[in-house]
């Protein structure tokens, strides 16, 4: 009798072998914080969380599921809010997707001075990053209140912006190389650095933003910056969006350069005053409050033309903190009321007053709506609203705001990524034929469709 080839070990013991079984977590309760994110709105299931440690292990990792089929989701630091980094809820007949964590890439190159650079791996958190340069007399340029959670993989592939674009730029502006693995375990590796290297496509670029769909990031070759110096921090009341818009030009004095600009609503100050344990920070309440960072002023704060404004200055680096902490807080400040709808998004800085008044009034009717903010990046046109009220699985609202923000020409995506939540709309701001190369490029490098199925496009690419 013939010999029978025996059938093959399941899958988590084949990925077991190779990581570990401590890094082969089926257990749903050890699972749980993997497949829920951070906004408490999307869940999904999976058959494995896995956690590698080394490049050459997310290849075997995805060498193994993409010969059986396996969808694989890509995790860094899971604080993202549209469920991009979270599987799907499946059916009783569906294949469950692999997790692939990240967080255990997490090594810290080091600085080289020369070139001003440093590579790290996709699993080290912004904040180590941060400090890491800072302790080398350098500076990172991406910062965000979920610095010491979010991953450098997570905010490349999602292309990050925070509280610093004004100064230095979107995430992609900061990376000189990536290193990834294909969705056949094959790993292309260009983290040399050269800020001149014309040779074909640039991969790396192509991979910020891409959302876990194209492949797993494991390590990236960053872009540092010499610190700005002494800054100066300072909260200003503000009557209208039209208001906080001008401050960013009349209220610097000539030669000050502009690190960052923010603007907090009434509704969102009072619930970051009660998370924090603080009081009102400006001596008359106001609709709206302006946060400006400056630095290399010509005048002593460098800000001028505030003689009759309601303003609290911030010179040392307590005084700043707490003034940071009102908008720094603004997303715990609305989750402390239960789940809720947080959509990021972006407009044309001419058109972003208007578009903001008219989003005020869109979801102050919404009868589900019980509180609300619309607070964000001013600088950069970079506006988030958190809505409290709506059932979690209640659309509607979102969709009212994302078809407002494509009226004035805006993105429905500023840095948040498109995940599974908004890639139904995704039409609103790209055109079929954006569409349809994106489509082709994803074809191209997952012709099996098995990374991150359901993030970037409603339907199936293929």
């Amino acid at each position: 009798m013939a010999d029978v080839d025996p059938a093959p070990a399941p899958l988590t013991e084949r990925l077991s072998a190779v990581l570990g079984a401590e890094h082969v977590l089926t257990d749903p309760v050890l699972m749980e914080q993997y497949v829920v994110d951070w906004s408490r709105r999307w869940r999904g299931d999976a058959l494995a969380v896995v956690r590698p440690g080394t490049t050459d292990e997310v290849a075997e990792v995805l060498r193994l599921c993409h010969d059986a089929r396996v969808p694989v989701v890509p995790q860094g630091g899971n604080t993202g809010l549209v469920g991009g980094s979270v599987p799907p809820p499946q059916g009783p007949d569906a294949v469950l997707p692999v997790v692939l964590s990240t967080r255990r890439l997490d090594h810290l190159g080091e600085i080289d001075h020369l070139a001003g650079q440093v590579t790290v791996g996709a699993g080290a958190t912004l904040g180590d990053v941060r400090r890491h340069a800072a302790a080398a007399d350098w500076t990172y340029g991406v910062d965000l209140a979920a610095r010491d959670s979010a991953t450098i993989g997570g905010t490349v592939a999602t292309n990050a912006g925070g509280i610093h674009v004004v100064a230095f730029g979107m995430t992609r502006v900061q990376v000189v190389g990536v290193e990834a693995v294909l969705p056949d375990g094959t790993v292309v590796s260009h983290l040399a650095g050269m800020l001149k290297d014309n040779t074909g496509y640039d991969l790396g670029s192509l991979l910020c933003g891409s959302e876990g769909t194209l492949g797993v990031i494991t390590a990236v070759r960053l872009r540092l910056h010499r610190p700005v110096g002494r800054t100066t921090v300072a909260l200003i009341g503000a009557q209208s969006y039209a208001e906080a818009i001008a401050l960013m030009s009349t209220a610097l004095a000539p030669g000050t350069r502009l690190v960052a600009a923010e603007v907090v609503d009434e509704q969102g100050m009072d619930l970051a005053a009660r998370v924090n344990g603080s009081s009102w920070p400006l001596e008359r309440r106001h609709p709206l409050v302006v946060l400006l960072e400056v630095a290399d002023g010509g005048d002593a704060s460098g800000l001028v033309g505030l003689d009759d404004a309601d303003v609290v200055v911030g010179l040392d680096a307590n005084e700043q903190a707490r003034i940071w902490a009102f908008r720094e807080s603004q997303g715990e400040a609305f989750s402390s009321l239960g789940v809720t709808h947080k959509l990021d998004v972006s407009v044309p800085l001419p058109a972003l007053a208007a578009c903001c008044d008219e989003l005020r009034d869109i979801v102050g009717a919404i009868d589900s709506v019980d509180a609300f903010g619309v607070f964000g990046h001013l600088a950069d046109g970079n506006i988030h609203v958190e809505m409290h009220g709506p059932e979690a699985e209640d659309l509607s609202p979102d969709l009212a705001v994302l078809e407002c923000v494509a009226r004035y020409g805006g993105s429905i995506s500023a840095e948040h990524g498109v995940g599974r939540a908004k890639a139904s709309e995704l039409h609103l701001c790209r055109s079929a034929a954006e569409i349809t190369a994106m489509r082709a490029l994803k074809a191209a490098w997952d012709p099996l469709g098995l990374m991150n199925p359901g993030v970037l496009f409603e339907t199936a690419v293929f």
